[in-house]
């Protein structure tokens, strides 16, 4: 169950909930005027692949057909990162 909190409290204490967000896993329900407007949430962990990882990747499979799939798949399991007009304003 998210917590609920006023756009004002969570401007004054916007670090706090960031905290308590990322190292608790808290969600938070922010109200204007009584009104629900929007949800702060933790993002899900992006899978991390290090290069070591992509070493692998080369050293057990030969450079054919399958290479781009394989690079394909490396690729879709990294996290999307939004562009500068994809942020909200």
């Amino acid at each position: 169950m998210p917590t609920r909190i006023t756009d004002t409290k969570l401007a004054k204490n916007l670090s706090d909930a960031l905290n308590r967000t990322r190292y608790r896993g808290e969600t938070f329900l922010i109200e204007r005027n009584g009104e629900a407007v929007a949800i702060l949430a933790p993002i899900a962990e992006a899978p991390a692949f290090r290069l070591k990882d992509l070493l692998d990747v080369l050293r057990d499979h030969s450079l054919d057909d399958d290479f781009a799939n394989h690079l394909e798949q490396a690729h879709d399991l990294q996290g999307k990162v939004p562009t500068a007009t994809e942020w909200p304003s």
